[in-house]
C-alpha cells in the first residue's frame, strides 16, 4: 500500500465558467488556470500519481502543450488511471477537501465523487469528498481563490 497527496489552488476570476469535480457549478466566477482549473479533480490527479510513484500533473499534462489548453479535467483524471495501472497499481481509497469560502458545495459532493469514481473506474464508496471555508481568512476567505487537496491510497496489483 502506498499514499500520495495532492494539492492545488487557481484564482477566481469573473467572465469563466466553474467546475469542480468535472461538476459545472452556477456561480458569477470561475476558475482560471491552462485546463478547466478544476482543483478537486487536480488535486486528486497528483496525489493519485505520487502514490504510485509517477511523475506529477505538470510533468504528465503539462500547462505548455496546446493538448490540455481548456480540457475538461476529469480527461486527464481517466488517462491518470490509465497510468497507473500500467505501473501497476489499483486505487484503494480518495478522500479529498475543498476549500472555499463560496459558493457552498454541499449539494454537488454526489455527483462529483460520482464523476471521479466513474473516471478512476473505481467504486463511488471509495470516494470520499468534503468542502470547507476559511472563516474568511486569507485569499481563500476574501473569495479571491478556490483550493483542494487529497489523499489517495493505492495498492500493487500483484
Amino acid at each position: 500500500m502506498r499514499i500520495g497527496i495532492g494539492y492545488d489552488i487557481h484564482r477566481l476570476i469573473s467572465g469563466k465558467k466553474l467546475v469542480l469535480g468535472g461538476v459545472t457549478i452556477p456561480f458569477d466566477k470561475g476558475l482560471i488556470g491552462h485546463s478547466d482549473a478544476d482543483v478537486l479533480v487536480h488535486s486528486v490527479i497528483d496525489a493519485v500519481l505520487g502514490a504510485s510513484g509517477a511523475k506529477d500533473i505538470g510533468e504528465q499534462f503539462p500547462d505548455t502543450s496546446l493538448e490540455y489548453k481548456n480540457i475538461f479535467s476529469i480527461k486527464l483524471l481517466k488517462k491518470t488511471a490509465m497510468i497507473i495501472k500500467e505501473k501497476g497499481f489499483e486505487i484503494v481509497n480518495i478522500d479529498a477537501t475543498i476549500f472555499a469560502q463560496k459558493p457552498k458545495l454541499s449539494s454537488y459532493k454526489k455527483e462529483m465523487e460520482a464523476n471521479i469514481a466513474e473516471a478512476l473506474n473505481i467504486y463511488i464508496s471509495a470516494v470520499n469528498i468534503k468542502a470547507s471555508t476559511t472563516d474568511q481568512l486569507g485569499v481563500i476567505g476574501k473569495g479571491d481563490g478556490i483550493a483542494a487537496m487529497c489523499a489517495a491510497l493505492v495498492k500493487n496489483m500483484e
